[in-house]
């Protein structure tokens, strides 16, 4: 699955209700889940994300996994969007290639 195909799974379930229910009931004191959002993303951080991807060299995508922190915060900031996110968006895309 290339990181694309990972990317467009998360988007049917942008702003799904249920998915806002079950982010509502287990969020942190400060209301965030961070976690659920690979279930479940806003609008967004799907955005967020989806600009992230949009903008890595063909290279990076091919090499997803083995990006560094350093390489992560670079793509975030040249597409305007939180590197956290983005470190939780393509670990999940690492685990994911894991169990293939």
């Amino acid at each position: 699955m290339s990181i694309d195909e990972y990317l467009k799974t998360m988007e049917r379930f942008i702003d799904d209700p249920y998915g806002r229910q079950i982010r509502n009931r287990f969020a942190a004191s400060d209301g965030r889940s961070e976690l659920a959002v690979l279930q479940s993303p806003s609008r967004q951080e799907y955005e967020q994300v989806r600009r992230a991807v949009a903008i890595m060299t063909p290279a990076e995508k091919e090499n997803a996994a083995d990006l560094d922190e350093r390489q992560i915060k670079k793509i975030a900031e040249d597409a305007a969007a939180d590197p956290a996110l983005l470190a939780i968006f393509l670990n999940g895309y690492s685990l994911k290639q894991k169990t293939k």
